[in-house]
């Protein structure tokens, strides 16, 4: 009888724990047991916000190549390059323009017909006709009021090879914040836009979300009439996020300080060739958007 009951209870503590584990409803069903927050009348309101910044990173790179005989030569002659347009751009300093270069060697062999008449390299250690030295600098522009000139001085370089300028935008931290904070008023907004053209009058916050992701729950999903808002997003001031706004016409600084003088062998590009390379180029406009879920009572 004691093995009995033992056995009983042994069962009942091993069902426990999956009993615990039971979810309240299973999914696909065609009813959903409905979250504390909504056993009164709520409104759950979805504020959407967006704004255009103009982009704050520049990125370009260039390539310049020489062939010599001598490996040491090509390398040489390579680096050479790419060394008087690195000292050049990096005058600006390194919190407005950051500039990366390395350089890489190759073999060029003698070539050869084979039986089908096809061209083939002759790779062998003593076929080696010359050496092909590519040495390439890639530029990272912070300040892009400086990215006009920065190319204009690439291209005044005579690189072998350059790339088009591509554009980017890393908001800062307080952006970010000010943005979540105006899709919080955006909730309200609309909670109250809502509430008032249905006759009601909104009441005390239940669910703050920034996240937005209650306002995504199945019983919500599955009704969308319950949501206020969402939707098209509203455009907010860029003022209002960045503190500042961005002038269409960029003001560009002042020239930096004469760049170093460059290694013997080298040149850096004359204020001459840089004004005839410069082109406009325009920062385009970039959108951040955010999204936060508020779920109000109604009186």
């Amino acid at each position: 009888m004691r093995r009995s009951f033992a056995f009983a209870l042994l069962l009942a503590a091993a069902a426990t724990p999956a009993l615990a584990q039971t979810p309240p409803a299973t999914i696909g069903d065609r009813y959903i047991p409905a979250p504390w927050w909504m056993r009164d009348p709520v409104i759950a309101s979805v504020g959407q916000v967006r704004v255009e910044i103009q982009a704050n990173r520049a990125f370009v790179s260039a390539s310049f190549q020489s062939v010599d005989r001598s490996v040491t030569e090509a390398s040489r002659a390579a680096a050479d390059q790419v060394r008087a347009l690195s000292q050049a751009l990096s005058a600006y300093g390194a919190e407005k323009v950051r500039v990366e270069t390395s350089v890489t060697t190759q073999p060029i062999y003698d070539q050869y017909r084979d039986g089908d008449g096809v061209m083939r390299d002759n790779t062998r250690a003593d076929r080696i006709a010359r050496y092909q030295a590519d040495a390439s600098v890639r530029v990272t522009v912070r300040d892009v009021s400086l990215i006009e000139r920065v190319y204009a001085t690439i291209v005044a370089s005579r690189p072998t090879s350059i790339s088009q300028v591509s554009f980017n935008l890393e908001p800062e931290n307080s952006w970010k914040a000010n943005l979540q904070a105006e899709a919080m008023k955006d909730a309200r907004r609309r909670a109250e836009a809502a509430a008032t053209n249905a006759g009601a009058t909104l009441g005390r916050v239940r669910i703050i979300d920034p996240s937005g992701r209650v306002c995504q729950t199945d019983v919500l999903a599955g009704w969308p009439s319950y949501a206020a808002g969402g939707g098209q997003e509203t455009t907010v001031d860029e003022v209002v996020v960045t503190g500042s706004r961005v002038q269409n016409r960029m003001e560009y600084a002042a020239p930096p300080p004469p760049p170093p003088a460059p290694a013997a062998g080298g040149a850096g590009p004359s204020e001459t060739d840089i004004a005839a390379a410069r082109l406009a180029l325009q920062p385009p406009l970039q959108t951040l958007t955010d999204s936060a879920c508020v779920i109000y009572g109604l009186n």
